[in-house]
């Protein structure tokens, strides 16, 4: 008899920033099925209860799907399948109904590989949670008894649009003209149906069936170009997409130019009134330099974003809400606005970002364009090197933060004098001229992940270039 500790031990799927995630074949019934029953083990709901399940839009998605939920009907559980569904939306329905769930996705990783990731009837599982996912010891029947996927609850869907429809004005968004890049993103009806709920006028543009990773804390040069021609071509207030699974926001101004992550997550505190905010160190740090918020660094990843909300809860501080690089948003705390009301969802979300920032344009009788010229003056960019072995990260790594002389030998001819470090998470390089070096693996793929923040723009993408030619040539 096969037992779960002993198949996810043997499987190289393991959990990263945000799941369990590895190649789709490595995705197999028996591995989906160990790592749910050791799921519903750890967090310990009561059987009989509910367990939501969603998924994204990856041709692998349904049939994992179908594996996790033979595994939460083996362990007594009933199944509440909300079909493809944004991951917020699945959260904020669990978070409302009191009930753990589970989401099929693998993010904004390639379409080779897929994931999943797991919430606790209290929100996302800890770090403390994923260790004992992996050391329950759970015996695994002969037949998995996978069967087709039942029809969706379209609740935890129409609970999402509600969370908005309730805190933004009516007709919010009345004459803009939004373009809507729907690739293969699984918020793309929900984003429509919102948007026009709210008073915009929305342009569908390039929705696919086949699946597109779209990184949004490394925009291609590809969809950069797009996004510079459907302005000029359409003559948009704005561009609006997401990652596959909609945690991660892409937003275009009203010339084609994607905002970057950290800075949509700095606009929409601003814009919701937040008075406390943890971030990870890899944002830019116009958070600190704008004044406004008490702000709390983080390693990378939602969890440990969580626990650095928690942690301003806990000082008794209210109106707290966190982002990460890529944009993802969370709030910890309700929050008030003109007499509205916005309940809490500690997990990564796209929809509310972009939405705040329309607001704020509206609010401030301006263009998109124009908000990010309301902050320091700090820029930031990123890029990564693909097929890069974690090992080989790790001794990259090692190496600089050891020496100062191999970080001049990398860096000196195009950074300068370093200046001190920082390994909160990966290696964070400070230099005299006050530019900015984050260097870290990736907790999701084999890549090498490369943060620049500087003066300008231009400079910051020079730097990461530069960076990445330099680690790759060596």
């Amino acid at each position: 008899m096969k037992n779960s500790r002993e198949i996810i031990a043997l499987s190289p799927i393991r959990f990263g920033t945000s799941g369990a995630r590895g190649l789709v074949e490595d995705l197999n019934p028996e591995v989906c099925f160990a790592y749910t029953l050791a799921f519903l083990h750890s967090v310990l709901p009561t059987p009989g209860s509910r367990v939501a399940v969603g998924m994204d839009l990856r041709p692998s998605s349904p049939a994992i799907a179908a594996a996790c939920l033979a595994a939460i009907r083996h362990a007594g559980f009933e199944v509440d399948f909300c079909g493809i569904i944004p991951t917020p939306a699945l959260a904020f329905y669990a978070q409302a109904q009191n009930i753990p769930a589970l989401m099929v996705t693998g993010s904004h990783i390639p379409f080779d590989r897929n994931g999943i990731k797991f919430y606790r009837h209290d929100g996302e599982i800890t770090k403390q949670d994923e260790a004992a996912i992996g050391a329950a010891e759970l015996t695994l029947p002969d037949d998995l008894a996978v069967a087709a996927l039942p029809e969706a609850n379209r609740s935890a869907y129409r609970g999402f649009i509600d969370r908005y429809l309730q805190f933004f004005a009516p007709q919010q968004l009345d004459g803009l003209r939004l373009g809507l890049y729907e690739h293969s993103s699984v918020a793309r009806d929900l984003l429509r149906e919102l948007l026009e709920a709210l008073g915009a006028e929305v342009v569908a543009i390039e929705r696919t069936d086949q699946f597109v990773p779209i990184d949004t804390e490394a925009v291609s040069a590809e969809d950069a170009a797009k996004a510079r021609q459907w302005a000029k071509t359409y003559g948009f207030d704005a561009i609006l997409s997401t990652d596959g699974d909609a945690d991660r926001p892409l937003l275009g101004d009203q010339n084609g130019q994607w905002l970057r992550g950290d800075i949509v997550g700095i606009l929409c505190a601003h814009y919701l009134g937040a008075g406390a905010i943890a971030t990870p160190v890899s944002s830019n740090t116009a958070v600190e330099k704008c004044g406004r918020f008490t702000v709390k660094r983080t390693r990378i990843g939602s969890p440990y974003v969580i626990e650095g909300m928690q942690a301003l809860v806990g000082q008794g501080l209210d109106a707290v809400v966190g982002f990460e690089a890529n944009g993802g948003f969370l709030v910890a705390t309700e929050l008030r606005k003109d007499g509205r009301r916005l309940q809490p969802l500690p997990t990564r979300d796209a929809v509310l970002p972009m939405l705040a920032l329309l607001a704020l344009a509206r609010e401030r009788g301006v263009r998109l364009s124009d908000l990010p010229a309301s902050l320091p003056a700090r820029f930031t960019a990123s890029d990564r090197l693909p097929a890069f072995a974690t090992e080989k990260s790790r001794q990259l790594l090692e190496t600089l933060a050891g020496s100062e002389q191999a970080v001049s030998s990398l860096l000196g001819e195009v950074c300068g004098q370093p200046a001190g470090s920082d390994q909160t998470d990966g290696l964070r390089l400070f230099f005299g001229n006050g530019e900015i070096v984050h260097l870290r693996a990736s907790g999701n793929a084999p890549e090498l992940r490369c943060y620049a923040e500087a003066g300008t723009q231009a400079r910051a993408e020079e730097i990461v270039r530069s960076c990445l030619v330099r680690i790759k040539g060596g």
